[in-house]
């Protein structure tokens, strides 16, 4: 796929972090193959804004036939509930850590929160 672009995000996402992310990640999402990791472990809150923001990169994502990995663990629970409650946990790849996400034979973690 060729270079792994690893995103860090903290605080809350909301919809001033999507007005402030959005184009940042409309870039990033629009390579030929993205190949993008978002590190959600300092996410203190997620509301239907961030959600928003993570399903269209992973669609965009999906449309160009690349990888989107979410890392998430339990300080970032915030994160994995509002994907469980959505109904959309099992529609993104999610890991615990970054050595998991960034690992090539390892396309989903056995490891990851869930």
């Amino acid at each position: 796929m060729g270079t792994t672009t690893v995103v860090e995000l903290c605080g809350e996402l909301d919809i001033l972090a999507k007005i402030s992310l959005a184009d940042r990640m409309d870039v990033l999402t629009s390579t030929g193959r993205p190949d993008l990791v978002v590190d959600l472990r300092r996410v203190t809150f997620m509301d239907c804004c961030g959600l928003s923001l993570l399903c269209r990169a992973r669609l965009r994502i999906l449309a160009r036939e690349g990888r989107l990995r979410i890392i998430s663990d339990e300080d970032s629970a915030c994160v994995v509930r509002v994907l469980r409650l959505t109904g959309l946990l099992d529609s993104f790849e999610i890991h615990p850590d970054l050595l998991s996400a960034l690992d090539p034979l390892n396309p989903t973690s056995d490891d990851a929160i869930a």
